[in-house]
């Protein structure tokens, strides 16, 4: 058996099984192998129905029965209920607020449970038991659930599965690879100091262990391995990485002795100090004559855009030495046309008494300034005029969204490139960016997302890392308040103080349209046009409500925006496509719905969009469930100092796959894992840098420059 075979040379597989491989991106022999169990069960800690007493919490395997849903007590909670049954007894399992989990087990089926027993006019039974199927029942207590030859592992893993592969499939798929010695021809990558030095198993020993561990902590161990090994490789491929682009040759930035701190002296605010700071870093970055590469991350409204601007500055007035050239250039990337057409009108107000000609090119047009006709506003310009002045230099300033990269936008000189809330975007991209010019433009990218210390270290190991901690003096911090059901009335007479004071509201929806009612899981999910219906026939009748969504076109966003902005709308019903960077100062007022389907980060920098004046901001969160965890959770938005702690919290709460999507990033659940364990991301970019300082094309480690050369198209970071 081979590494590398495809998977139906090796295993018969039926058309649903390719399928479901398909589905979990399994094509190879090799795939699977590195297909790791989420978790383990144990039979050891299983409980006899008979021996159940109520407060218990249990471990109970039997056979479900009598699945139905139905209203619980006073026939208003939606619940889901069946009946376990094992060889001294029965229970019943009920859950409430979760009718779906009736319809997600098949009658008969063969299940692991576990949870509280509680009792009710003296009947006992299981509220809200996590619940599986299993293989098979366990003969006794820390007995196997998959045959003869397996009888001493009590433990048995728990994969993840899609429809028509399970978890005992690969089980016993796995163990036929095993059987078949593939396992000594696999060699290992990782150095054997390095295993040594952090006492982590051999590849060999450390595959057997997370698949069919003798005990949790050689399960452990082999996650702790494969969990380095990730971080490991994206440490190498960063490293390597920025050596490379270090190798190229960019302007030599010098601002005017004096000139930066005048431009900075005529904000209408004092910078923090983290903005300073931030300044002189990226200023002194310039000066070298290497491309800089550096993140800039600091909450929504602790002045990013001034940075930025100031920057900016630097580069239009820092001639390079021995230059004689009109200004050097700047390239602004956003996200969305709203977000570039908001930049493109702060930078008019920081650079007006300039001059200077500040140009705008997204998919819907392009606008420069000043205007001919009015030098303190700016006008619709055709795209061939813009393309003109960009590449004669006429234009030193140009925003954008990734019209900026298209083939047919030249610049003469261009010396910086600003990336907004853009993480996609990569040496070749910056590189595009310049087209025939040799040099190669410093690079910064800007992000309100708060990411964990670990998660920064890993995805952006091949950056600078800047952040902004603090606010600007003057801003109230904003009040936030957990609203469960039965307190919404309340929370709209304080919506409403608001709003008769003349501020403004956002009220944030999970979903665009109304959810499928045969989907139960979504029943109670608000949704963006019917939340709107309501709350202008029933709450604000005498205010004007919009939505805003992701499906509508640019210039209906516009319109609604613009209008927002006007103070036309009163309230605007949205998704959250508002989190990134709408500004509008007398919004003070926004209400998340559902927000027990956001995470932590994503909450706060929600409630950021009414940070953004000096006047009191209100974040109202209602979640639509009282449960001890999810609340616990949420209480963290009304203490927490700043996103950076949040996003600390929901990292041990949640996980990094959860925080971001694993998809987001390309990392692999193990990946995630690690991100949780600091100390090992450290240890693991310590060891990278050593490795690439001492050896930068792995010329030793043939074996090591191998994998990362296969790994590296599979490992990507948005």
């Amino acid at each position: 058996m081979q590494f590398d075979a495809p998977l139906e040379k090796e295993f018969r597989l039926n058309e649903l099984q390719k399928k479901a491989f398909k589905k979990l991106h399994i094509e190879t022999v090799g795939d699977l192998l590195y297909h790791f169990p989420t978790r383990y069960g144990d039979t050891s800690e299983m409980r006899s129905i008979a021996t159940l007493k109520k407060g218990d919490v249990a471990v109970l395997f039997g056979t479900i029965s009598n699945l139905k849903t139905s209203k619980a007590y006073y026939k208003k909670i939606p619940m889901g209920e069946g009946k376990i049954s094992d060889d001294t007894g029965s229970i019943k399992a009920i859950w409430f607020h979760q009718p779906y989990l009736a319809k997600m087990i098949a009658e008969g089926a063969l299940v692991r449970a576990e949870g509280k027993v509680s009792e009710r006019k003296g009947e006992l039974y299981l509220s809200n038991p996590k619940i599986e199927t299993v293989p098979k029942l366990p003969i006794a207590v820390g007995s196997s659930l998959f045959g003869k030859n397996d009888e001493n592992h009590a433990l048995y893993p728990i994969y993840p599965e899609s429809r028509g592969v399970t978890s005992n499939w690969m089980y016993h798929a796995i163990q036929k690879i095993f059987k078949s010695g593939l396992l000594d021809t696999i060699p290992d990558e990782i150095p054997e100091p390095i295993l040594k030095k952090y006492n982590l198993p051999k590849r060999k020993t450390a595959l057997v262990w997370i698949h069919a561990p003798q005990n949790k902590n050689d399960g452990l161990a082999a996650r702790k391995r494969f969990a380095f090994e990730e971080v490991f490789f994206i440490q190498l491929q960063k490293r390597q990485a920025r050596l490379e682009y270090e190798k190229h040759k960019s302007f030599v930035i010098e601002p005017e002795s004096g000139a930066v701190e005048k431009f900075v002296a005529r904000f209408p605010f004092k910078p923090t100090v983290g903005q300073e700071r931030a300044i002189q870093a990226i200023i002194a970055d310039f000066k070298k004559d290497r491309p800089m590469s550096r993140l800039l991350e600091g909450d929504v409204g602790s002045g990013k855009t001034a940075v930025a601007a100031t920057t900016v500055y630097a580069t239009l007035t820092g001639k390079p030495k021995g230059q004689n050239f009109g200004h050097l250039q700047t390239a602004y990337m956003c996200p969305t046309e709203i977000l570039a057409k908001q930049h493109f009108d702060s930078f008019i107000t920081y650079f007006a008494h300039l001059g200077v000609q500040i140009g705008l090119i997204t998919g819907s047009g392009c606008r420069k300034f000043p205007s001919k006709i009015n030098p303190h506003d700016s006008t619709d310009i055709s795209r061939t005029q813009l393309l003109k002045w960009v590449a004669n230099g006429e234009i030193p300033i140009l925003f954008g969204t990734h019209a900026l990269i298209q083939k047919s936008v030249r610049f003469k000189h261009l010396a910086y490139v600003i990336i907004d809330e853009q993480h996609r975007f990569g040496v070749s991209q910056r590189k595009a960016l310049a087209h025939t010019s040799a040099l190669v433009p410093h690079f910064l990218s800007m992000t309100a997302t708060p990411i964990p210390r670990t998660l920064a270290l890993t995805i952006y190991g091949d950056l600078d890392l800047t952040v902004l901690s603090e606010m600007p003096a003057g801003r109230k911090p904003i009040k936030t308040e957990i609203v469960i059901p039965g307190k919404r009335e309340e929370a709209y007479e304080k919506i409403r103080h608001e709003l008769l004071a003349g501020r403004q509201a956002y009220v944030i929806c999970p979903r665009i349209d109304e959810p499928d009612p045969s989907k139960e899981m979504a029943l109670n999910v608000k949704s963006v046009k019917e939340e709107a219906k309501r709350l202008k026939k029933d709450v604000f009748p005498e205010y004007e409500i919009a939505i805003l969504h992701s499906k509508m076109k640019p210039a209906e966003k516009d319109s609604v925006m613009e209008k927002f902005k006007d103070g036309r709308v009163h309230i605007l019903v949205a998704t959250s496509v508002v989190e990134v960077g709408v500004n509008v100062p007398n919004a003070t007022v926004i209400v998340i719905e559902g927000a027990e389907r956001f995470g932590l980060a994503q909450l706060h920098q929600l409630r950021g969009r009414v940070i953004r004046s000096n006047e009191q901001a209100y974040c109202f969160v209602f979640a639509e469930t009282k449960t001890e965890n999810t609340l616990k959770r949420l209480k963290a938005l009304e203490h927490a100092k700043n996103g950076f702690e949040l996003a600390e919290e929901d990292l041990k709460a949640r996980g990094a796959g959860e925080l971001y999507g694993r998809k987001q990033w390309g990392l692999s659940d193990m990946a995630m894992e690690a991100l949780k364990n600091i100390k090992m991301v450290e240890a693991a970019r310590t060891e990278a840098t050593a490795l690439i300082e001492t050896d930068p094309n792995l010329s030793t480690y043939p074996l090591l420059a191998e994998r990362l050369k296969k790994s590296e198209n599979k490992i990507h970071f948005e």
